[in-house]
């Protein structure tokens, strides 16, 4: 009589098709396959080129990190991280300030919301190019807004509104603003009304139901926004040296970059500004998120974070 249990039978191996479908691994997988070849050509491929570009050195310079040691006891390359934070910041609370409030007003509006929002993109259409140059019209010491300030009487001189900061923040303002609208405005449409009337119903005036409730649902939008916009004016270009002072007060990093790969040709100093703007961006981009993660309570719990 056998003192000791049968042994089990062994259990066969699941083929390797259904182990990596349990982990989600389907051929459906290789739809995406596209995509990530242009990523890594269009996106990663150039980006960890020009970080090893930036450890390279020139010809009677070193390598490593002397690039960077360059940009940051050089002041006339090291401000230009705090004049394009100058000009980025306010950019970017200005826009989102201003888009706000109309994509709210605009996502349950039945009749004429296509019109203003055809109207409101027109910029886009135009270009930066062509936008600076009629900024120079409008805004220069003979365009319209300088004519009607001294007919007026408000002022008795033109007033200096392009090649300085303002025409470089009135250039960035306008170009962006289209953007950050179309994008709110889509957050904004995905918040269901009956949060807000339920919350009504309970007595929460405007106010209250903008803070207890729209704004918690919109806030992960919200924020994904703002880091766009951020990085959209702190790229800035074009209109820092049309509408602005590219060796003064609107030296940017992008100018900055420009500067050092096409007039100094040199392309490691070209390409550590280029890093030291994605980092920046990086930086500005994870505060941004952790703002709006610690004052900002989530839907699903009711609590910060």
């Amino acid at each position: 009589m056998a003192t000791g249990a049968a042994a089990l039978p062994a259990t066969p191996a699941l083929p390797l098709r259904r182990r990596l479908a349990e982990r989600g691994v389907t051929p459906r997988l290789t739809l995406l396959l596209p995509a990530v070849i242009f990523a890594l050509g269009l996106f990663v491929y150039p980006f960890i080129y020009g970080l090893g570009l930036s450890f390279t050195g020139t010809e009677g310079r070193a390598g490593g990190l002397a690039n960077y040691r360059e940009f940051f006891s050089d002041p006339y390359l090291r401000n230009t991280i705090w004049l394009t934070l100058r000009l980025a910041v306010p950019a970017d609370l200005i826009i989102v300030a201003a888009a706000l409030p109309l994509a709210l007003g605009m996502r349950n509006m039945a009749r004429g919301r296509q019109t203003i929002t055809i109207i409101l993109l027109f910029p886009i259409t135009i270009g930066t190019v062509l936008l600076s140059k009629g900024l120079l019209n409008f805004l220069g010491p003979s365009g319209w807004v300088n004519r009607l300030l001294v007919t007026t009487g408000l002022v008795d001189q033109p007033v200096q509104l392009v090649h300085n900061y303002w025409g470089v923040l009135f250039a960035i303002i306008i170009s962006d603003f289209p953007f950050v609208f179309l994008l709110l405005l889509s957050y904004a449409s995905g918040i269901d009304p009956a949060y807000e009337r339920a919350a009504a119903v309970f007595g929460a005036g405007p106010w209250q139901r903008f803070v207890r409730v729209t704004l918690p649902l919109l806030a992960p939008g919200l924020a994904t926004t703002a880091s766009l916009t951020f990085v959209l004016a702190f790229g800035v270009f074009p209109s820092a040296l049309l509408v602005g002072q590219p060796n003064g007060e609107t030296r940017t990093m992008g100018v900055a970059a420009y500067s050092e790969a096409f007039q100094q040709f040199n392309y490691p100093m070209a390409s550590t500004v280029a890093m030291l703007m994605a980092a920046v961006e990086l930086l500005v981009i994870v505060m941004i998120l952790g703002l709006r993660a610690r004052f900002i309570p989530t839907r699903a719990t009711g609590r910060k974070g």
